[in-house]
Formats: structure tokens, C-alpha cells, sequence
């Protein structure tokens, strides 16, 4: 059992110390998902390829919709841990596990009755395939909100490790099963899908078997569980703008997702292809950038304002050459990224193109991803919403729309590239205003609420 005091140490080293297992963990997490795409690709074809991609757009829509909600626990859980203050963190536990479960409930009978009707909004080419997909994967969310507030728990803590040790578990048995219920057993698109929610549920199970047996740390008690209104205020205080800006995210690529649809099965499964590559390519960026937000949190718990200062500066250089060296190498390798996933000539033409443009945009993405979990970090949600709302909403949608008029498919994947930039000098005055340099929960706050 690992606990982590962001407050104390070598920035950099910490940083990296903290964030690389949660680069890891979403590389495995990401990976199994790229192995639906690869295998798909192998062994049922482009069809596979595009129907897996639009029934992703939508499960990560709504998934981020609620774990955006539940990020409001995230905040609070480490600065309560900067503080020491080790009752009101197993409170918020508590209630950030329960709304997890409550919300995952209610996400999955809402996917699993109007599931068909969102896949034919984005024009689905594949869309009886993709409606397959989408209602076996919905069985699998709850399991992972569930995996996820328990994921949020330890980060708070700072330990980072055993998330990664529980996908290692599980992306190894995704991949496995891939292969045996696409290959052998010929299950198809079906067989993706149900690989997928093993895996999910696998992970889910390991997660609340080690939380369970270490009480003392994370309070998680099975047959006590409970909300809290007072911590479950703060949390939707807090979660709800973030709930909001991963709404705006998701329709926001949701929308491109329908418009490349319109150009046939072999844009829409270059788009996925591309995309899946793009969204390896940030792994590091969000994982550095969650980590530099708990370290915020935590040394804004403990006021140790410039500690949470330099750390942003520290995470920004670290994020952005690391940004440079994946922009260099997709561009030498991106017909052989492609290839991975076996698509026609057609396919790999696009998604060759795709990738080539889109990538351009991870330094930016590198930039003001930090400059928000600075925000984030500080409780001040309402910015990363202003953000979200610039780059994914007044740039990308109101760009791709036009350049798709002007230009086609191609203009599309221009505007994704240039929409991040919109969120770069937003960020960079935020971070010079300083108004972020108090701690989020404050005792007159406490005292108020009768904790």
C-alpha cells in the first residue's frame, strides 16, 4: 500500500514518479480498446472498424459526462488529504463510490433504450453492427464508473501504481479474448464487444477487492455506504461545470463524427482509425495533467502556493517536448500506425491524411490541458468549462463546419487541428492572474456545513 505526499520532494521527480503508472494505465486501457479496432480490423474488416468507433463516440460521451461530475470528489478527496484530514476524505469516498453506482445505473438503462436512436443521429454506416456493439458495452459502465471513483480514490492518496497494476490484469485479458471471440469462435463485432466488458467488469472486481481489504486508508466500507449531502454539494459545486465541459467535448467530436460520416464507411473507419491513434498520442498530456492537478490540489490543501505554481510551469515544459517527440514520430510512422489495423487502400489513404494533419494540434493540447489542471486543481471548474466551451465549441464546431463547406473531408481534419489553440492564451492568464492561489475548501466553508 503506497501513499504519495505530493507537497514534499523534487517536482519533476515526483511528477513524473506519480504520473508514468498513470501513463501506463491509460495506455493499457487505451490499448485493449485499440485491440477491438486492430482485431476488428483483421478479421471482420472496415465495416467492424467504423461501427466500433461510432459506438465509442457515444459510450465515452456519456462516460465523460458523469466521471466529469465525479471529478468534483477527485478535488475535494486531495485536498482533504493535503489537510490531513483523514474523516471528511472516507466521507467523500463514501459518497463519490455511491454516486457512481447511482449515475452508471441510469446511464446504462438510457443507453440501453435509446442506443439505436443516437447511432442513427450520427448517420452510422455500419449501424446494425453498431447498434450490437453499443447495447453489449452499456452492461459493461457501470462496472466502470465504479472502477473509476474507486481509481480517483487512490490517486487522491498518491498512489497511481495499483490503478496500473489492475489494467495490466485486465488489458492482457481483453486482448485474449479478442482473439478467441473474433478469430475461432467468429463471433464478430459481438465478440469485441463482450471481450470489452469482461475486461471492465475484471477490473471493477480486482479494484473493490483491494479497497475493501485496506479500510483503514480509503474507508470504503460495503455494508456502509452512504451520501453525504454536505460533500455531495461540494462535489456537484464543483463537478458539474467539468460535467458540462465533457459534454461540450463530446458533442463537439461527436458532430465531427457525423460529418465524416457522411462521406461513406471507408472516411468513417479512417476517422476512427485516426482517432484511436490520436487519442494514444495524449495519453501522457492527460496523465500528466491529472497528475499536476492533485498536486495542486494537495499543496493548495497544505498553502504551499508557489510548490502548486512551479509545478504547473515543471508539468507544462515536461508535456510539451514530450508532445514534439510524438508529433516527429507519427509523422515519419503514420502509414505504418495505419496498417496496424489492416483497412483497404482507400482507408489507409485517409487515415494516413488524418493523422498527419490532427496530430499537429498535441502541442497545444499539451499547453492549455495544463494550464487547466491548474484550474481543476485550485476548484476552479467554471475556467476548464470556458475553455472547453473556446476551443470545442466557438473553434472546432463553427471551424469544421465551415472548412467541411469550403474544403470537404479534409477541411475537417484541419479544423480539429487548429481548434486547441483557441485555449492556449486563456489558460496563460488565468495562470498569471493568480486567482487561483487560495485552497478550495476553506474552514469557515466547513464550519458552515457542520462537518
Amino acid at each position: 500500500m503506497e501513499k504519495l505526499n505530493l507537497t514534499q520532494g523534487t517536482i519533476w521527480k515526483t511528477l513524473l514518479r506519480f504520473s508514468m503508472p498513470m501513463v501506463l494505465s491509460s495506455f493499457l486501457q487505451s490499448a485493449y480498446s485499440l485491440a477491438d479496432l486492430a482485431i476488428a480490423g483483421f478479421f471482420v474488416g472496415d465495416v467492424a472498424i467504423s461501427a466500433i468507433n461510432n459506438s465509442s463516440q457515444v459510450l465515452l460521451f456519456l462516460t465523460q459526462i458523469i466521471m466529469g461530475i465525479t471529478m468534483g470528489g477527485n478535488i475535494l478527496m486531495g485536498q482533504y488529504f493535503g489537510k490531513q484530514d483523514h474523516e471528511n476524505r472516507v466521507q467523500t469516498n463514501r459518497t463519490l463510490f455511491m454516486l457512481a453506482l447511482i449515475a452508471g445505473t441510469v446511464v446504462v438503462i438510457g443507453l440501453l433504450l435509446f442506443g439505436r436512436s443516437l447511432l442513427v443521429l450520427l448517420r452510422a454506416p455500419a449501424l446494425e453492427e453498431a447498434v450490437v456493439y453499443i447495447t453489449i458495452c452499456a452492461v459493461g459502465l457501470l462496472p466502470v464508473f465504479g472502477y473509476n471513483a474507486i481509481a480517483a480514490m487512490m490517486r487522491a492518496v498518491g498512489d497511481s501504481k495499483r490503478p496500473l497494476y489492475f489494467i495490466l490484469i485486465t488489458a492482457s485479458l481483453n486482448v485474449v479474448l479478442d482473439i478467441l471471440f473474433m478469430g475461432p469462435l467468429n463471433w464478430g463485432v459481438a465478440g469485441a464487444a463482450w471481450a470489452t466488458v469482461i475486461a471492465q467488469v475484471t477490473s471493477f472486481a480486482v479494484a473493490l477487492l483491494y479497497v475493501n481489504r485496506h479500510k483503514a486508508l480509503y474507508g470504503l466500507v460495503l455494508t456502509h455506504l452512504y451520501i453525504k449531502m454536505d460533500k455531495l454539494k461540494n462535489m456537484l459545486r464543483l463537478g458539474i461545470p467539468t460535467a458540462i465541459q465533457m459534454t461540450l467535448v463530446g458533442i463537439s467530436w461527436m458532430t465531427m463524427t457525423f460529418l465524416v460520416n457522411a462521406y461513406g464507411v471507408e472516411a468513417s473507419a479512417a476517422s476512427g482509425i485516426a482517432a484511436k491513434v490520436r487519442d494514444m498520442s495524449q495519453l501522457f498530456t492527460i496523465a500528466m495533467g491529472s497528475a499536476a492537478s492533485t498536486m495542486v490540489a494537495q499543496c493548495l490543501g497544505a498553502e504551499q502556493y508557489d510548490r502548486a505554481s512551479r509545478s504547473v510551469h515543471v508539468a507544462m515544459r515536461i508535456t510539451i517536448g514530450v508532445a514534439l517527440v510524438q508529433i516527429l514520430l507519427v509523422e515519419l510512422f503514420a502509414p505504418a500506425l495505419v496498417g496496424l489495423f489492416n483497412p483497404n487502400e482507400l482507408t489507409t489513404q485517409l487515415a494516413v491524411l488524418n493523422l498527419r494533419i490532427e496530430i499537429l494540434a498535441q502541442v497545444f493540447y499539451a499547453s492549455f490541458m495544463v494550464y487547466n489542471a491548474l484550474a481543476i486543481g485550485a476548484g476552479h471548474t467554471l475556467f476548464a468549462l470556458a475553455s472547453s466551451i473556446m476551443n470545442s465549441i466557438v473553434a472546432r464546431l463553427i471551424l469544421a463546419l465551415v472548412f467541411n463547406h469550403y474544403f470537404g473531408l479534409v477541411g475537417i481534419f484541419w479544423a480539429c487541428m487548429i481548434a486547441p489553440v483557441a485555449s492556449v492564451p486563456l489558460g496563460y492568464l488565468y495562470e498569471k492572474s493568480g486567482i487561483w492561489r487560495k485552497s478550495l475548501v476553506k474552514e469557515a466553508d466547513v464550519q458552515q456545513l457542520g462537518v
